[in-house]
């Protein structure tokens, strides 16, 4: 595999159409191997721990993905866990989630939680870890806002790279999933 390289600023970013020597990039192994076998390709950016979007701001420079805030929410009882992915650019208090969801009381799920569910540590949530969700227990709320972006960036199950892909392949990668998902106008 031969990538294609630019230079923004200090930051390099990668384009891949395939991964066979993804080894070396960070993030999950399973997530590189799963995106070839779907023929999706991405841009690859390698930088510095971004557990919140106010660090990861500064290493997304020079690109016109839009970037996503994804957010792991639980019900009250602690039997239904909900992803919802927004605009990064838009800030949302959890009341107002719990409003426009219509789920009942949410509050932010645990670490273990986190692990169970999407096999990623806290600051690294991104819809790639529903790969790992196997018996499609998270909903997925979306933005409808994002319907407009032709590229989404995520992580890639880790704080340390992100991934920028199409907004069509991000569909094609959740209809894979198998969990259900909803757009949704949240402000």
């Amino acid at each position: 595999m031969l990538p294609i390289c630019k230079l923004f600023g200090r930051f390099h970013f990668f384009i891949y159409f395939c991964s066979q020597n993804c080894k070396t990039m960070n993030g999950d192994p399973k997530l590189y191997t799963l995106l070839e076998q779907l023929n999706i390709g991405f841009e690859y950016m390698e930088h510095p721990p971004a557990p919140t979007i106010e660090v990861a701001l500064q290493y997304w420079a020079g690109h016109d993905a839009k970037h996503c805030k994804n957010l792991f929410f639980r019900n009250h009882k602690g039997n239904r866990h909900y992803l919802v992915i927004l605009d990064c650019n838009c800030d949302m208090d959890i009341h107002a989630i719990e409003k426009m969801l219509k789920q009942g009381k949410l509050s932010f799920a645990s670490e273990l939680r986190l692990e169970k569910y999407l096999c990623v540590q806290p600051g690294s949530v991104t819809p790639f870890g529903l790969m790992n969700d196997t018996e499609h227990h998270v909903t997925v709320f979306l933005d409808k806002n994002l319907q407009k972006a032709a590229r989404l960036s995520f992580h890639p199950c880790v704080n340390t790279a992100s991934l920028i892909i199409t907004r069509n392949d991000f569909m094609r990668f959740l209809d894979y999933t198998g969990n259900s998902y909803e757009w949704i106008e949240l402000y």
